[in-house]
Protein backbone atom coordinates (compact mmCIF):
# COMPACT_ATOMS: atom_id res chain seq x y z
CA UNK A 1 0.00 0.00 0.00
CA UNK A 2 1.54 2.89 -1.39
CA UNK A 3 2.02 5.74 2.12
CA UNK A 4 0.96 8.98 0.44
CA UNK A 5 -2.10 7.64 -1.63
CA UNK A 6 -4.28 9.71 1.04
CA UNK A 7 -2.35 12.39 -0.01
CA UNK A 8 -2.78 11.87 -4.07
CA UNK A 9 -6.73 11.12 -3.67
CA UNK A 10 -7.75 13.20 -0.62
CA UNK A 11 -11.08 14.70 -0.37
CA UNK A 12 -12.94 11.52 -1.96
CA UNK A 13 -14.37 10.68 1.08
CA UNK A 14 -13.88 13.68 3.34
CA UNK A 15 -17.92 14.52 2.69
CA UNK A 16 -18.85 11.69 5.03
CA UNK A 17 -16.04 12.25 8.18
CA UNK A 18 -17.39 15.41 9.76
CA UNK A 19 -18.64 14.78 13.58
CA UNK A 20 -22.99 13.79 14.01
CA UNK A 21 -24.88 15.97 16.10
CA UNK A 22 -21.89 18.75 15.98
CA UNK A 23 -22.04 21.41 13.61
CA UNK A 24 -18.44 22.04 11.72
CA UNK A 25 -16.38 24.49 12.43
CA UNK A 26 -13.62 26.64 9.75
CA UNK A 27 -10.35 25.10 9.27
CA UNK A 28 -7.80 27.06 10.23
CA UNK A 29 -4.21 27.02 10.72
CA UNK A 30 -1.67 29.00 12.76
CA UNK A 31 1.78 28.94 11.96
CA UNK A 32 3.20 30.98 15.22
CA UNK A 33 2.30 27.15 16.98
CA UNK A 34 5.09 25.94 15.15
CA UNK A 35 8.87 26.11 15.78
CA UNK A 36 11.90 25.75 13.22
CA UNK A 37 12.58 21.72 12.79
CA UNK A 38 14.05 19.06 11.58
CA UNK A 39 12.40 15.81 12.23
CA UNK A 40 12.99 12.23 11.78
CA UNK A 41 10.62 9.44 11.36
CA UNK A 42 10.24 5.48 11.05
CA UNK A 43 8.06 3.83 8.45
CA UNK A 44 6.38 0.38 9.56
CA UNK A 45 4.13 -1.41 7.42
CA UNK A 46 2.60 -4.44 9.36
CA UNK A 47 4.42 -3.52 11.98
CA UNK A 48 8.00 -4.15 10.28
CA UNK A 49 10.55 -1.53 9.38
CA UNK A 50 10.64 -0.83 5.81
CA UNK A 51 11.70 3.18 5.83
CA UNK A 52 12.54 5.61 6.74
CA UNK A 53 11.24 10.39 6.61
CA UNK A 54 13.05 13.56 7.22
CA UNK A 55 10.44 16.80 7.14
CA UNK A 56 12.30 20.13 7.66
CA UNK A 57 10.42 23.64 8.81
CA UNK A 58 12.47 26.60 8.39
CA UNK A 59 10.72 30.16 9.03
CA UNK A 60 11.77 33.49 6.50
CA UNK A 61 11.02 36.56 6.62
CA UNK A 62 12.42 38.82 3.54
CA UNK A 63 10.57 42.38 1.32
CA UNK A 64 8.02 39.97 0.58
CA UNK A 65 6.92 38.79 4.15
CA UNK A 66 6.95 35.76 6.42
CA UNK A 67 6.71 32.20 5.16
CA UNK A 68 6.92 28.88 6.14
CA UNK A 69 9.14 26.77 3.80
CA UNK A 70 8.66 22.72 4.62
CA UNK A 71 10.63 20.28 2.93
CA UNK A 72 10.38 16.35 2.97
CA UNK A 73 12.39 13.18 1.73
CA UNK A 74 11.31 9.97 2.44
CA UNK A 75 11.61 6.14 1.26
CA UNK A 76 9.31 2.98 1.17
CA UNK A 77 11.01 0.19 0.56
CA UNK A 78 10.76 -1.07 -1.84
CA UNK A 79 8.57 0.93 -4.37
CA UNK A 80 8.10 4.30 -2.93
CA UNK A 81 10.43 7.28 -2.82
CA UNK A 82 9.68 11.08 -2.31
CA UNK A 83 10.12 14.65 -2.27
CA UNK A 84 8.76 17.07 -1.29
CA UNK A 85 8.79 21.54 -1.03
CA UNK A 86 6.03 23.83 -0.08
CA UNK A 87 6.11 27.08 1.13
CA UNK A 88 3.03 29.29 2.72
CA UNK A 89 2.24 32.64 3.68
CA UNK A 90 3.17 31.99 7.86
CA UNK A 91 0.91 34.86 8.86
CA UNK A 92 -2.53 33.68 6.38
CA UNK A 93 -1.95 30.13 5.36
CA UNK A 94 -2.28 31.31 2.02
CA UNK A 95 -0.74 29.21 -0.47
CA UNK A 96 3.04 30.19 -2.11
CA UNK A 97 4.43 26.89 -3.99
CA UNK A 98 4.53 23.28 -4.57
CA UNK A 99 6.93 20.86 -5.60
CA UNK A 100 6.29 16.98 -5.20
CA UNK A 101 8.08 13.99 -7.14
CA UNK A 102 7.03 10.46 -6.50
CA UNK A 103 9.12 7.68 -7.76
CA UNK A 104 7.50 4.20 -7.24
CA UNK A 105 6.03 1.08 -9.27
CA UNK A 106 2.50 0.84 -9.05
CA UNK A 107 1.65 -2.81 -10.27
CA UNK A 108 -0.72 -2.68 -13.12
CA UNK A 109 0.20 0.65 -14.17
CA UNK A 110 3.00 1.88 -16.43
CA UNK A 111 3.58 5.34 -14.58
CA UNK A 112 6.74 5.08 -12.48
CA UNK A 113 7.26 9.00 -11.84
CA UNK A 114 5.04 11.61 -10.61
CA UNK A 115 5.68 15.63 -10.49
CA UNK A 116 4.14 18.55 -10.15
CA UNK A 117 5.66 22.42 -10.03
CA UNK A 118 3.60 25.12 -8.95
CA UNK A 119 3.35 28.66 -7.89
CA UNK A 120 0.36 30.84 -6.72
CA UNK A 121 0.21 34.18 -8.43
CA UNK A 122 -2.89 36.83 -8.03
CA UNK A 123 -5.32 33.99 -6.87
CA UNK A 124 -4.25 31.72 -9.81
CA UNK A 125 -2.41 28.42 -9.45
CA UNK A 126 0.35 27.92 -12.51
CA UNK A 127 2.88 25.92 -12.96
CA UNK A 128 2.87 22.11 -14.78
CA UNK A 129 2.32 18.20 -13.95
CA UNK A 130 4.89 15.82 -14.93
CA UNK A 131 4.19 12.24 -15.65
CA UNK A 132 6.68 9.40 -16.88
CA UNK A 133 6.07 5.92 -17.97
CA UNK A 134 8.27 3.07 -17.58
CA UNK A 135 9.37 2.99 -21.64
CA UNK A 136 10.65 6.51 -20.62
CA UNK A 137 7.73 8.66 -22.00
CA UNK A 138 7.40 11.73 -20.73
CA UNK A 139 3.87 13.64 -20.14
CA UNK A 140 3.71 17.63 -19.53
CA UNK A 141 0.85 19.22 -18.46
CA UNK A 142 0.32 22.95 -18.30
CA UNK A 143 -1.92 24.17 -14.60
CA UNK A 144 -3.80 27.50 -14.85
CA UNK A 145 -6.15 26.79 -12.24
CA UNK A 146 -8.26 29.83 -10.05
CA UNK A 147 -7.49 29.17 -6.26
CA UNK A 148 -10.35 30.65 -4.48
CA UNK A 149 -9.44 32.52 -0.77
CA UNK A 150 -9.15 30.16 1.94
CA UNK A 151 -8.46 27.42 -0.54
CA UNK A 152 -4.61 25.13 0.98
CA UNK A 153 -2.71 23.14 -0.49
CA UNK A 154 -3.79 19.68 0.01
CA UNK A 155 -0.60 18.66 1.32
CA UNK A 156 -1.05 20.60 4.32
CA UNK A 157 -1.93 17.20 6.12
CA UNK A 158 1.64 17.70 6.64
CA UNK A 159 1.13 21.04 8.58
CA UNK A 160 -1.95 19.37 11.21
CA UNK A 161 0.57 20.75 13.96
CA UNK A 162 -0.53 24.32 12.88
CA UNK A 163 -4.42 23.33 13.15
CA UNK A 164 -5.78 25.82 15.25
CA UNK A 165 -8.62 25.74 18.21
CA UNK A 166 -9.11 22.07 17.63
CA UNK A 167 -10.75 20.30 20.54
CA UNK A 168 -11.81 16.96 20.93
CA UNK A 169 -14.98 15.97 18.56
CA UNK A 170 -14.35 18.75 16.41
CA UNK A 171 -14.91 18.88 12.54
CA UNK A 172 -12.66 21.31 10.94
CA UNK A 173 -13.77 22.04 7.39
CA UNK A 174 -12.08 24.10 4.85
CA UNK A 175 -11.16 23.54 0.85
CA UNK A 176 -7.91 22.29 -0.70
CA UNK A 177 -6.35 22.48 -4.11
CA UNK A 178 -5.27 18.69 -5.03
CA UNK A 179 -1.96 19.10 -6.45
CA UNK A 180 -2.24 15.96 -8.66
CA UNK A 181 -5.31 16.03 -9.88
CA UNK A 182 -5.62 19.78 -10.36
CA UNK A 183 -8.83 20.28 -8.61
CA UNK A 184 -10.65 21.94 -5.77
CA UNK A 185 -12.89 20.08 -2.89
CA UNK A 186 -13.71 19.98 0.68
CA UNK A 187 -10.53 18.96 3.22
CA UNK A 188 -12.33 17.88 5.97
CA UNK A 189 -9.96 17.30 9.85
CA UNK A 190 -11.60 15.94 12.78
CA UNK A 191 -10.32 15.76 15.87
CA UNK A 192 -10.42 12.70 18.42
CA UNK A 193 -10.65 12.02 22.09
CA UNK A 194 -6.84 13.13 23.76
CA UNK A 195 -4.34 9.74 24.46
CA UNK A 196 -0.55 9.42 24.92
CA UNK A 197 2.26 7.67 22.31
CA UNK A 198 5.23 6.00 22.88
CA UNK A 199 7.47 6.30 20.18
CA UNK A 200 11.07 5.76 19.47
CA UNK A 201 11.79 9.72 20.14
CA UNK A 202 9.72 9.75 23.28
CA UNK A 203 6.55 9.51 25.27
CA UNK A 204 3.53 12.17 24.19
CA UNK A 205 0.75 13.77 25.37
CA UNK A 206 -1.18 14.34 21.39
CA UNK A 207 -4.51 15.27 19.62
CA UNK A 208 -5.77 12.80 17.20
CA UNK A 209 -6.40 14.60 13.99
CA UNK A 210 -8.28 12.43 11.17
CA UNK A 211 -8.32 13.31 8.24
CA UNK A 212 -8.63 11.75 4.66
CA UNK A 213 -8.00 7.98 5.57
CA UNK A 214 -5.51 8.85 7.64
CA UNK A 215 -4.44 9.19 11.57
CA UNK A 216 -2.10 11.85 12.84
CA UNK A 217 -1.00 12.62 16.25
CA UNK A 218 -0.18 16.06 17.36
CA UNK A 219 1.53 17.48 20.68
CA UNK A 220 -0.80 19.37 22.58
CA UNK A 221 2.31 21.75 24.71
CA UNK A 222 4.16 23.98 22.32
CA UNK A 223 6.38 23.67 20.26
CA UNK A 224 3.73 21.90 18.26
CA UNK A 225 4.57 18.78 15.98
CA UNK A 226 3.29 15.70 14.19
CA UNK A 227 5.03 12.60 16.42
CA UNK A 228 3.32 9.69 14.48
CA UNK A 229 1.22 9.11 11.77
CA UNK A 230 -1.30 6.00 10.45
CA UNK A 231 -3.87 4.71 7.84
CA UNK A 232 -7.34 4.20 9.49
CA UNK A 233 -6.73 0.21 8.80
CA UNK A 234 -3.09 -0.24 10.35
CA UNK A 235 -1.25 -1.48 7.83
CA UNK A 236 0.93 1.31 7.69
CA UNK A 237 2.33 4.16 10.14
CA UNK A 238 5.13 6.35 10.85
CA UNK A 239 6.97 7.46 14.11
CA UNK A 240 9.28 10.31 15.25
CA UNK A 241 12.36 9.22 15.65
CA UNK A 242 14.47 11.86 16.81
CA UNK A 243 14.39 16.17 16.37
CA UNK A 244 17.07 18.73 15.99
CA UNK A 245 18.01 22.24 14.50
CA UNK A 246 17.14 22.25 10.63
CA UNK A 247 19.64 22.48 8.11
CA UNK A 248 20.10 25.35 5.81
Amino acid sequence: MRWLSFLLFAGNTAAGQTTPGRPAKPLRFDFALMAESRDSFVFQVRGEERGWAVWQYELRSDEAGQEVLYTARSELRPVESESLRIVVNRLTGAPVASFQRLDFFAPGSDTVQLEHDLDVHGGEVTGRRRARTREGEIRLTPVHTALPAGAVWNNYAFFAAAVAQASPGDSLVGRSYREFADSLGPLVVVAEAPTTVTVPAGRYDVLPLKANGFRLYVTRAAPRRVVKGETLDGVFNFELAGSGPPTR
